[in-house]
């Protein structure tokens, strides 16, 4: 649920500006929604409180320990991240800071 709600987050510049204004509200309805998606998506299930938090406070670190898709965390981090809150090269260091410590992801699958 981590990976499709960073999908839909990023996916629109009204999604972006919802979530960047008020991410618990853009969760709570995106989740509502999920729960009956429209085709083709198949439907979805509901965030962990973990999750949820680690969303809403843009903790990359915990993101990426729980097993967030490495290449989609990145683009959601840059989108809700800059220029904002961060210039790219701050986010780079501090997305870097945050995901070392949890490894390398296994890319085999």
């Amino acid at each position: 649920m981590v990976n499709k709600a960073m999908w839909e987050i990023d996916k629109s510049n009204s999604n972006m500006a919802s979530f960047k204004r008020d991410p618990t509200t853009f969760l709570h309805d995106w989740e509502r929604a999920a729960l009956e998606p429209e085709p083709p998506y198949p439907s979805g299930g509901t965030l962990t409180p973990e999750e949820r938090q680690a969303l809403e406070t843009l903790d990359f670190g915990a993101l990426y320990a729980m097993g967030a898709n490495p290449f989609l965390l990145w683009q959601f981090a840059r989108s809700v991240s800059v220029p904002e809150l961060m210039s790219l090269e701050e986010l780079v260091s501090s997305f870097r800071s945050a995901v070392e410590p949890h490894g390398t992801p296994d890319f085999a699958t």
